[in-house]
């Protein structure tokens, strides 16, 4: 970037979703279902019903691979930056596929659409006919949070350049 004072960041964030669990905290939660699962086999064996200890196996196996796919899920991320002349939003999927999108501060509105009883349900930005949704995966009160703030944002942009 240059030094020029509108290419100077107003406000930069990024946007990951929420996980309970790291993948450290994944494997042990697996390995004890494991232990517990096999533990509790044991008499259905000794009694010859051995399909039940497949079938713990098989539970095992599904839960594993759910929490395959949420970790996989978590690697999505969408990158935010305003400056005077510029919001860029870059949105990468689980995939590693990305998309960016460019808006003018001064022509861009940030729509909310909100719920009564839930709060805020969705954010998207509108400008000149495109429409780009944003903070899909964050919780309803982490979205709100990040709403007020690229208000804030949007609005220091649009009040012009700060020389300092």
């Amino acid at each position: 970037m240059s030094d020029h004072p509108a290419d100077k960041e107003i406000f930069k964030t990024r946007l990951v979703p929420h996980r309970s669990l790291r993948p450290d905290g994944v494997r042990l939660l697996i390995l004890i279902f494991a232990l517990c699962f096999c533990i509790s086999s044991l008499p259905f064996m000794i009694l010859g019903a051995w399909p039940v200890a497949g079938f713990m196996g098989l539970d095992i196996a599904l839960l594993y691979w759910a929490f395959k796919m949420n970790m996989r899920d978590a690697r999505a991320y969408e990158d935010v930056f305003v400056s005077a002349v510029e919001l860029k939003i870059a949105k990468v999927d689980a995939k590693g596929n990305k998309q960016e999108f460019s808006f003018t501060p001064h022509w861009v509105r940030l729509e909310k659409q909100i719920h009564d009883d839930d709060g805020l349900e969705q954010l998207t930005l509108v400008s000149h006919g495109r429409r780009v949704e944003i903070a899909s995966f964050l919780g309803r009160a982490a979205r709100a949070d990040f709403a007020d703030a690229l208000t804030r944002a949007l609005h220091q942009a649009r009040n012009g350049i700060i020389y300092s």
